[in-house]
């Protein structure tokens, strides 16, 4: 029964999935701005030349140049949540970021909701899955984002910053070898992959490959991270993203690792509501401010 279940949810899995036949792909917005936070639909580009991925704009008053805060969704392997997962916002961390300055863009990644398309950060299986190509493959489509809206006069050039949520968080880890003049720096909440693994609590999908592909992204890293978890996470626990992060630190990754208080029932979502960010909104303000070059004398 299972079985035909799933052989008849698969016509429906396509369509959801599929990109628009005939379309004809353009990126820039999309609509009329409206509130809050003048919030806008664009579209930007993907690593699939036919699709545009979908995202929301929110930025302060006024022409600009605003610098550009870039927040990466969170996801999941079941292929029919991720088929019905709504336009991610990250509406109250969008306010606070708009607050202080920033654009805010909220791109919706390839095989997720209206973006659909195939899902190109696929892990695959749970024992052995491969977590640093799944990585590299999602801070690929932030960087696409990212670049496009450098673009437009509103925003500056430099300075830009990453905010990423679990597996968005991963991606923005496998970014943290970018040019730290365009990324200045970046922000994780819980970041990983494989998380309550076979939808049980506190178990992770192959964590071994997990740490060896933090150490790899910690290699490459030029930018500096700050590492934030909930005390009740479920899905990357406090303990073992100490250890994630001391892999990204030990291979040469700068990484502030805070533990924060526990929020609502599961503390893994706690930068989707008011009082998380809240929580997090210290740790989010020291970070927003690009380092300011030193001084040296001359000789």
């Amino acid at each position: 029964m299972r079985l035909f279940k799933t052989i008849a949810l698969l016509p429906l899995l396509a369509l959801l999935t599929a990109p628009p036949l005939c379309a004809q792909v353009s990126f820039g917005p999309s609509g009329e701005e409206g509130e809050p936070l003048r919030r806008q639909e664009w579209r930007v580009p993907s690593p699939n030349t036919d699709i545009a991925a979908h995202a929301l704009l929110f930025r302060p008053a006024g022409a600009g140049p605003f610098r550009l805060a870039v927040i990466a969704h969170a996801s999941t392997q079941n292929v029919l949540r991720r088929a019905q997962m709504p336009q991610p916002e990250y509406r109250p961390l969008a306010a606070h970021l708009v607050a202080r300055g920033f654009a805010v863009l909220v791109p919706e990644r390839l095989g997720h909701g209206a973006t659909g398309g195939r899902y190109v950060e696929d892990q695959g299986g749970c024992d052995e899955a491969d977590h640093a190509r799944s990585g590299r493959a999602t801070a690929e489509q932030i960087r696409l984002a990212l670049e496009f809206l450098r673009m437009q006069d509103f925003i500056r050039k430099e300075a830009a910053i990453v905010i990423g949520h679990s597996a968005g968080g991963w991606g923005a880890l496998a970014l943290a070898g970018a040019d730290p003049k365009t990324i200045s720096a970046i922000t994780v909440f819980a970041p990983g992959r494989g998380g309550h693994a076979n939808d049980e609590p506190n178990r992770i999908c192959a964590p071994h490959t997990l740490l060896a592909a933090a150490t790899e992204f910690g290699k490459a890293a030029r930018i500096p991270v700050t590492w934030l978890v909930a005390a009740n996470d479920s899905y990357f626990s406090p303990s073992f993203s100490k250890s994630l992060a001391d892999a990204f630190r030990g291979a040469g990754g700068k990484v502030n690792l805070r533990i924060l208080p526990a929020a609502g029932s599961e503390g893994h979502w706690m930068i989707e509501s008011e009082a998380g960010v809240k929580a997090a909104g210290g740790a989010l303000d020291r970070v927003l401010n690009p380092p300011k070059p030193v001084a040296t004398k001359k000789p």
